[in-house]
């Protein structure tokens, strides 16, 4: 992207998200790609559209809601050939959904799908299910995060990947009231052709 301003953190590291327009802002596939797009560096309504692919008013509209919802700000303006361009940027590192709703997490799932589609290389991406009691489902989610928060970043020039952890409890069949049963034939899907 050309004129990118320099790497600057975010104003929060933490926001948690609770307030009505913050759940309807990330109800959307697009605004959660931007708010994918924005986590390192500010960029501009023009370099966003190129960079996700999509129409500049499309984007432009989209990023007013996630500005209206808190999530974004504009970090700097500059003035260019008589008009102003702004920077947005992401207003925390970290955005908490203590009690995700169903429109946000499918649109976020759609979003990565969709940056699973674009990846120049062959993504690594499994879904296991594993029987866990609930200590070992709370150790595993924490190892879970604390590899990801832990993970050191190479420096400024090679690629961003991007990475999705989950960990969640599957729903019994209804009217099922045992925890034993042949659900497990097939319960370890695997995609991948590049390196683990």
């Amino acid at each position: 992207m050309p004129d990118q301003l320099p790497y600057q953190p975010p104003p929060e590291d933490v926001l948690e998200i609770g307030a009505p327009e913050q759940f309807a802002a990330l109800a959307h596939p697009l605004r959660q790609r931007l708010l994918f797009a924005l986590g390192h560096r500010p960029a501009t309504t023009s370099q966003l559209a190129a960079q996700l692919d999509a129409k500049k008013g499309n984007v432009a509209h989209h990023l007013k809601v996630l500005r209206e919802a808190g999530l974004i700000h504009i970090a700097e303006t500059r003035q260019v050939r008589g008009g102003t361009e702004q920077y947005y940027q992401r207003t925390a590192r970290h955005m908490i959904v203590a009690r995700p709703q169903a429109a946000g997490t499918a649109a976020m799932l759609t979003a990565v799908a969709q940056e699973l589609d674009r990846s120049p290389v062959d993504p690594h991406l499994t879904l296991r299910h594993l029987r866990l009691g609930p200590a070992q489902a709370k150790e595993l989610g924490e190892t879970l995060t604390r590899l990801v928060d832990e993970a050191e970043e190479d420096p400024e020039g090679q690629p961003l990947h991007g990475v999705l952890v989950a960990l969640y409890q599957q729903a019994s069949p209804t009217g099922t009231t045992s925890t034993t049963g042949t659900g497990d034939i097939a319960s370890d899907i695997t995609r991948t052709t590049g390196p683990a």
